[in-house]
């Protein structure tokens, strides 16, 4: 059980990371998520959308510890943390 929480926390921090930055490319720049990940990368913006996109993760993250899951906020802070190490690398 614990195992499958943390799992689920794990995709639920991806999923809303996704989510987040693609509403914040949606609604502040001329930018598309998907189309102009190239020009991101090399413009070295990558890592600034990842980061505004998991805001989203802090606000899940309280809301999963309120709800007593801990094991699924466990999960959502492993993404979190997963995705700021990955970015560093692209």
């Amino acid at each position: 059980m614990k195992k499958t929480d943390l799992l689920i926390g794990f995709f639920i921090g991806l999923v809303a990371t996704f989510i987040g930055s693609y509403l914040f490319l949606k609604t502040q720049t001329e930018y598309d998520l998907i189309e102009d990940f190239s020009i991101l990368k090399t413009e070295g913006l990558l890592g600034k959308v990842v980061a505004l996109g998991s805001v989203l993760n802090i606000i899940i993250f309280f809301i999963l510890l309120k709800k007593n899951k801990e094991f699924m906020a466990r999960g959502v802070v492993m993404a979190t943390i997963i995705l700021a190490i990955t970015t560093m690398f692209l």
